[in-house]
């Protein structure tokens, strides 16, 4: 673990400054783009529920299913299942045109034929959290028009079909995630990554907030992961080191987790798997698997994390009975300087493996650490107190003209919401979600955590522009703002935003002892 210092840098966002690729004058040519499929949500347009049939159901039944129900797909759930909702992998889709092909092929008697017989298997599927941008770009590569959609635990619980779709105009921009989902190996994954700021810069130009833009930076780092796992996997069995010996799963943490990433970004992700001791046969496969992940996200350019939260790491990884050995260890702690990083495992988000391993530790540890007003307290004392921005008379405290925002501003938000989340049982990933949910609990004054609220949209739009700034000039990205390059207007934004924080530790006692 990184020193005390260095740590909390590392969770404010800072992170070393590293020369970026030259890539700007490739990523020029994506352009200006729609911005729907970036603000839009999988769950926004699916048809949901998913509808399924068994694989002995006639065609003459799948036929009539189609035609009363207004849909041009079904799904073929397994005969011997009893899940509500089928894993992607297991079922099977029949689609209007493999219903007319097999009439045009076999007459009257397709009619008969069980459904079976014609269906494709495995299904191709999205996660219904992703954005609508992935879709298209899953559609373009396989050449398909209808997906699945699963939640997070793989589960088929909705339709996606091309007519769902065709309001929708999209540039090539939106192949991004495709892209990374598709690539076999670093260099594709390298190329693939090398578009995302000019895509962020491009939704920023459509007018879309930088808070929607984080959310896609922050699904396609958790892609990233996903892929660079798949391909670390791939290295283990070539190497002849053979496959997991158990279930897992990866995930990312802190601000992939919570949809807040920016362009300043390094490595925080965990590995969990289903059992085995610490340091025995299952870990040390995990291990290898672990720093395979790291060294191929840093190849791609997303560097190690500074504080050593990478699943590489003892202390990232562990089975599921680890796991939550491990979280009551720390919910038992009366040390704040024993939970350096802790906090952001309570960001985590599942992007590879058996998802379900997360979201049971994550859901289980909110419920271990519900009430627990001692451990919250320890770990905002751990985080450190808010540096605020400003000093005399409202005038903004720069370091060589510029302002660290995750800092002054972003660390100070986060921080609160994330312990008063864990304090209250505020089961939720995200900042803002986080505040409304203690405000929906009636805890605090609407105003101030509105007011919250608002400061952090305003620090990562002006957090966004500044990074697309710098590294349009050649500049790797930071945390830091210009003063001097900012409107009148968004001076006035941040003097408002840095106000609101200047008091976030005090509202944050406040709040942990009410309830």
């Amino acid at each position: 673990m990184a020193a005390i210092g260095d740590d909390r840098q590392h969770r404010a966002g800072r992170v070393a400054a590293i020369a970026p690729p030259a890539r700007v004058d490739a990523e020029r040519t994506l352009g200006r783009i729609d911005s729907y499929p970036y603000r839009h949500r999988i769950r926004d347009v699916m048809r949901a529920p998913a509808k399924f049939v068994l694989p002995d159901t006639p065609i003459s039944d799948v036929l009539a299913l189609l035609m009363n129900e207004g849909i041009s797909s079904l799904f073929v759930r397994p005969a011997q299942s009893d899940l509500e909702y089928p894993r992607a992998s297991a079922t099977g889709i029949v689609t209007e045109r493999d219903v007319l092909r097999a009439v045009a092929s076999h007459g009257g008697a397709a009619l008969a034929m069980p459904v079976e017989q014609l269906m494709s298997k495995p299904l191709e599927a999205i996660p219904a959290d992703a954005f609508v941008y992935r879709a298209i770009g899953r559609m373009s590569r396989l050449k398909v028009r209808h997906l699945g959609v699963v939640d997070e635990e793989g589960g088929v619980i909705g339709a996606l079909s091309a007519r769902d779709l065709l309001r929708l105009r999209a540039s090539e921009a939106v192949t991004l995630g495709d892209e990374i989902d598709a690539a076999q190996d670093v260099h594709a994954l390298a190329a693939a990554w090398a578009k995302l700021p000019q895509v962020a810069a491009s939704l920023l130009a459509e007018d879309v907030s930088a808070r929607d833009v984080a959310a896609v930076i922050s699904r396609e780092l958790g892609a990233l992961t996903r892929q660079a796992a798949i391909i670390a996997e791939a290295r283990m069995r070539s190497a002849g080191a053979g496959g997991p010996a158990c279930p897992y799963a990866v995930a990312v943490l802190g601000s992939a987790g919570r949809g807040e990433s920016l362009l300043a970004m390094d490595q925080d992700n965990a590995l969990v798997f289903a059992e085995g001791a610490p340091d025995g046969p299952a870990d040390k496969w995990f291990a290898q698997l672990g720093a395979h992940i790291a060294d191929i996200l840093h190849e791609v350019g997303v560097p190690y994390c500074q504080g050593g939260v990478m699943a590489k790491n003892p202390q990232w990884r562990g089975s599921l009975a680890t796991w939550r050995e491990r979280v009551g260890d720390w919910i038992g702690r009366s040390n704040p300087q024993d939970l350096l990083s802790v906090d952001i495992f309570f960001d985590m988000r599942p992007v590879h493996g058996d998802g379900r391993l997360c979201t049971e530790l994550w859901s289980g540890a909110f419920d271990a650490a519900r009430g627990q007003v001692g451990f919250a307290k320890l770990l905002g004392e751990a985080a450190g107190a808010v540096e605020s921005g400003l000093g005399l008379f409202g005038r903004f405290k720069t370091d060589r003209g510029r302002i660290d925002l995750k800092k002054a501003g972003l660390f100070g938000i986060v921080t609160a919401a994330r312990v008063l989340a864990i304090r209250h049982h505020v089961v939720e990933r995200s900042t803002p979600a986080r505040l409304a949910g203690i405000e929906a609990l009636g805890l605090g004054a609407e105003s101030d955590l509105g007011a919250l609220i608002e400061a952090q949209a305003t620090f990562l739009d002006l957090l966004l522009a500044q990074q697309i700034v710098d590294i349009e000039s050649g500049m790797a990205p930071t945390n830091a703002v210009a003063v001097k390059r900012l409107s009148a207007r968004d001076r006035d934004r941040l003097r408002v935003a840095l106000e609101a924080v200047r008091h976030v530790d005090d509202l944050t006692q406040s709040l942990l002892f009410r309830g």
